[in-house]
């Protein structure tokens, strides 16, 4: 009997422990259904084919609305821990001024900059409250409603 116990105990934690260390892929963005980015062909095809074609766009430029960008990212995840991008393709498809596709750009990991973000702070006026001066700063400043209804209290409304 305690060797049916052990061994079915054994059994659950290897089941357990076995799904904290298979990974959990995520694909986020766009997903080819039938025609991939790389069949658009510059000079054949319209903004209204590509839209037909490929769906909406993941995004737009935000300088120049005849650039579209599909966007594929494939993230794994470790039980609890933070997702890893694994793979990241960027299809960007510009159009001429007649709606034409001009050209077809691929993008993936080998093409990606690190960008820092400034870490200045914008100043602000007045001054900082302490923590006891956050809590208790209200303690006694209560105000009365400014109205000038009927109440109970105030039967004429007035002051």
């Amino acid at each position: 009997m305690t060797r049916g116990v052990f061994l079915a105990t054994v059994f659950l934690a290897s089941g357990f422990l076995g799904g904290c260390i298979t990974p959990i892929e995520d694909l986020h963005g766009y997903t080819a259904d039938s025609v991939l980015p790389q069949d658009i062909e510059p000079g054949n095809d319209t903004r209204a084919s590509v839209l037909a074609q490929l769906g909406s766009p993941s995004s737009e430029s935000l300088f120049d609305t005849n650039t579209w960008f599909y966007i594929t990212t494939r993230r794994e995840r470790l039980a609890f821990f933070i997702p890893k991008t694994k793979e990241r393709f960027i299809t960007a498809i510009h159009f001429a001024d007649d709606d034409m596709v001009d050209e077809v750009l691929f993008y993936d990991e080998t093409n990606s900059q690190v960008i820092n973000y400034v870490s200045r702070e914008t100043p602000t006026r007045g001054r900082e409250l302490g923590l006891l001066e956050q809590i208790f700063g209200t303690v006694g400043a209560v105000s009365l409603p400014q109205t000038d209804e009927r109440t109970p209290g105030n039967p004429t409304g007035r002051r």
